[in-house]
């Protein structure tokens, strides 16, 4: 992944799992939301506040690549980066990243930013300041 990201790990829990022991698929979208609400947290920026305060940011598009499975008790790395920050909307890009730094999947998601009514408005200053890609 090119450019500063954001890491975080979990590790794979029994009910994230099939009968083989590997992750569902539907669960790396969890761990794209994980990383990104955690990069946001860690730069200041609270969704339950935006929230309390009007700004609804929903994911109007995702792509996953799956490359390999996670499987239960490993630990994988989200590894997430702003990609493209707008001023109604932002692209996270991330990476999940397995035992030996196994790629797992390549994921990445649009968000858009919504007023309480569902219409598209402004991403608020500070949170489009804390969206700017981290310097290296």
């Amino acid at each position: 992944m090119d450019g500063p990201s954001h890491s975080v790990e979990v590790t794979v829990r029994y009910a994230e799992t099939d009968q083989m022991g590997c992750a569902h698929h539907g669960v790396y979208v969890v761990w794209c939301e994980l990383g990104r609400t955690s990069m946001m947290r860690e730069r200041g920026v609270s969704y339950s506040e935006m929230e309390r305060n009007g700004v609804f940011m929903p994911v109007t598009r995702l792509e996953v690549e799956y490359r390999a499975a996670a499987h239960y008790e490993e630990t994988v790395r989200i590894e997430t980066r702003v990609e493209a920050p707008r001023s109604r909307s932002v692209k996270f890009a991330y990476e999940i990243i397995g035992p030996g730094e196994r790629l797992l999947a390549r994921a990445r998601t649009d968000l858009a930013c919504v007023d309480g009514e569902g219409r598209t408005r402004r991403i608020p200053q500070e949170v489009r300041e804390a969206l700017q890609p981290a310097a290296p």
